[in-house]
């Protein structure tokens, strides 16, 4: 697929992977809409990427925002991706120092990271159904985040590698069904990232990662998850697949 001229919704779209999507593909004259929270920085994201960027403020979980969304693409510039980069890390042993993990706080991580995830895959399938095929009867492509939590999920990550797991897991169903309508479901799973979610790392903490990694020993780039995207798009013959882009980590039990 040639995203030129093509337009694409990116839920958590105003920071980290999702901003670094957006910046790619509009440098490759696609047009996007970005998705994400109200207290995000969606607005100035838009404006700083130009007349062929849009915001929408919602929640990745709601029916309703999500068709805001989808409303909002530029009819000049048909529905080519869906890309889902909303998500949340937040750790908790389920059997801690101060008791049992609230289930309220592991519904919350179920519910952004997994229900928000085919909350978007649903209603995008539906939106590119009605976008006219190209030459290889292709619509679109749909491209999921999971996480190399989802196979090597550590101590406190039981909410974080149930959600991506489910992600990943749903990759392959999702890819068959969405066959008949000429969409592909492609899933990454990306290694520990320079994201706002690793911000706080004190020094110290940030060098333990990075030697954990055999090559190249550093945090991924956000940049690094863009370019996979776009070859996504461009590689018609990848899909139902979940991809780790992680430097070869495999994470320890802590």
């Amino acid at each position: 697929m040639d995203v030129t001229g093509r337009s694409a919704l990116i839920s958590g779209g105003a920071s980290g992977l999702g901003l670094a999507t957006a910046r790619a593909l509009v440098d490759r004259g696609a047009s996007v809409v970005l998705l994400d929270l109200p207290t995000s920085r969606g607005t100035e994201a838009a404006a700083e990427l130009g007349p062929r960027a849009a915001f929408v403020a919602g929640d990745v979980t709601s029916e309703s925002d999500v068709r805001a969304a989808l409303a909002a693409v530029s009819a000049d510039a048909p529905l080519g991706l869906v890309v889902s980069c909303a998500g949340v890390a937040t750790p908790g042993r389920v059997l801690g120092r101060d008791g049992v993990l609230p289930l309220d706080a592991f519904d919350r991580v179920i519910r952004v990271n997994l229900l928000g995830t085919i909350n978007l895959a649903r209603l995008g399938a539906e939106a590119l159904s009605l976008v006219d095929e190209d030459d290889d009867g292709e619509r679109g492509l749909i491209v999921q985040t999971a996480s190399v939590a989802a196979f090597d999920g550590q101590i406190g990550q039981a909410a974080y590698s149930a959600s991506k797991g489910g992600v990943a897991a749903m990759t392959l169903p999702l890819s068959r069904e969405f066959a008949r309508i000429g969409v592909r479901v492609v899933t990454i799973a990306p290694g520990i990232m320079e994201t706002p979610m690793m911000a706080g790392l004190r020094d110290e903490a940030r060098h333990s990662l990075e030697a954990q990694v055999p090559f190249p020993a550093r945090l991924g780039r956000p940049a690094e998850y863009a370019a996979l995207v776009l070859h996504l798009a461009e590689n018609a013959y990848l899909n139902g697949e979940t991809i780790r882009l992680d430097g070869g980590i495999r994470m320890g039990p802590r």
